[in-house]
């Protein structure tokens, strides 16, 4: 599939730096860079984790905003599917991804982004990947 010229992805582990005071300030301005120049996106499982974790009503407020803002790609069959390739491939070589970031991944390729993270699971995922 092509790639959508600069849509990222960004996962959870960079958002948490965004929405909170105490995040890391050069992760809170690469996610800040990304939603100034329209190429942040997300998916319903970085969604989820996100709204599982909001302490208080300035995230809320922050989440709802971004709902209507930013592009939501879908899990789609063709997403599942790879994850399921992925987590198997993974598995075979001894890695175990969590399910979250197995969606995620494979939703970014599915779709053409980057993913933008703060996470190794996705270093890993790349080199399943390649």
């Amino acid at each position: 599939m092509h790639r959508l010229e600069g849509k990222a992805l960004v996962d959870s582990s960079l958002w948490v730096h965004q929405l909170r005071k105490s995040g890391d300030p050069a992760k809170r301005d690469r996610v800040n860079a990304l939603l100034e120049s329209g190429e942040a996106a997300w998916c319903p499982p970085v969604r989820f984790e996100l709204w599982r974790g909001v302490t208080n009503d300035a995230e809320r407020k922050t989440l709802r905003r971004y709902e209507v803002l930013l592009p939501d790609y879908e899990i789609s069959a063709e997403v599942w599917n790879r994850s399921i390739q992925l987590a198997d491939r993974g598995r075979a070589s001894g890695v175990t991804v969590p399910l979250a970031d197995l969606l995620i991944f494979a939703c970014a390729k599915v779709h053409g982004l980057d993913v933008a993270h703060d996470d190794t699971h996705f270093d890993e995922l790349a080199k399943l990947e390649a």
